[in-house]
């Protein structure tokens, strides 16, 4: 059984939490606890939004609360009324995450029979420990840097082999290929996204990502791939031009990795080409067919590599180049 980050996180911080407020004399101590499971969150951004809103809520929760119980009473009406105040308002004030935790401070209140100075005080600071407590654990947030070289290193495997697969289907119609790569390529760029949206919001200060726009790119890319598979199935096997774009997808393949060298294949695709222009008009209809499904291949190559061209090298190349002569050594 694998134990998650954010499992320890509430392991460690609920007792201390409990702790610190039973130093303070909180008169509900334990609920420090709950609020602090409350606020463990997956990422910094969302650590301090979750804090803000539950904090907000509760400063609420205690407004209408003095209203509502003071002026109806202490009955179980009372906090049904409220509610049904107190739920629309923290809906159009954008707080919602706060009202399970300020439904805690709410009970508390209900429970004492009288709201007193010192016992909103109390509330404070038993709100204050428990969320103060969370938002301290989670300033620590375990590097994802391992897990997204893993996505691209993975990714970038399934690339080759797609490539690979389309040559050797062109030049011997092979359909030995299960197409596995397609799918874990889909799954992969999904984790990927999701993990560098969670790791951006670990980054207060910081709006760009080392791994946004590469993973960015490569799903575009990945639509591109899909799209030609249709179109390779439908040429000759035994077409010269069909046998060069074979060679240049096996190129293709050779050249997946971080660096950008898009405009020599650029250069080769116009290459092959003008070599298609050259060629004598098709007489047939199953060989416009053809010559029509080879255009738009060619077109689809393009924007492939128009897309890797267009891909600013920044850090991501540095940062990867280091880790792959790491390997290599």
């Amino acid at each position: 059984m694998k134990i998650g980050y954010r499992t320890i996180k509430t392991a460690i911080g609920t007792p201390i939490a409990i702790w610190i407020a039973q130093l303070f004399g909180v008169t509900n101590f334990v609920s420090a606890g709950i609020l602090t499971i409350l606020c463990i969150q997956p990422s910094r951004k969302r650590s301090v939004l979750s804090a803000w809103h539950r904090f907000v809520a509760c400063m609420l929760a205690i407004l209408f609360s003095f209203v509502f119980f003071e002026v109806i009473g202490y009955y179980p009406i009372a906090i049904g009324i409220m509610l049904a105040f107190f739920i629309p308002t923290t809906v159009w004030l954008k707080i919602t995450p706060g009202i399970v935790t300020s439904s805690v401070i709410i009970l508390h209140l209900y429970s004492a029979k009288e709201i007193t100075v010192a016992f909103v005080i109390d509330e404070i600071l038993l709100i204050l420990v428990g969320l103060g407590v969370a938002l301290v654990l989670n300033l620590y947030m375990p590097s994802l840097d391992n897990k997204l070289q893993e996505k691209q290193r993975k990714l970038e495997q399934n690339f080759q082999i797609i490539l690979k697969e389309i040559a050797l289907y062109i030049r011997d119609k092979n359909e030995d290929w299960t197409g596995k790569e397609i799918t874990e390529t889909q799954e992969l760029l999904e984790e990927a996204t999701e993990l560098v949206a969670r790791d951006r919001e670990n980054h207060l200060l910081r709006s760009k990502h080392l791994y946004h726009d590469y993973f960015y790119m490569r799903t575009r890319q990945f639509e591109l791939l899909k799209r030609m598979l249709p179109l390779v199935s439908k040429l000759p096997r035994t077409d010269a031009i069909s046998l060069k774009i074979a060679d240049f997808f096996e190129k293709l393949a050779d050249a997946v990795h971080p660096g950008n060298t898009a405009i020599l294949y650029l250069n080769e695709l116009d290459a092959l080409r003008s070599m298609f222009d050259q060629q004598p008009l098709p007489k047939t209809k199953e060989a416009f067919e053809t010559r029509a499904n080879l255009f738009r291949l060619l077109h689809e190559i393009e924007d492939y590599l128009l897309l890797k061209k267009r891909f600013k090298k920044s850090d991501i190349d540095r940062h990867t180049v280091r880790r792959l002569k790491k390997e290599a050594e």
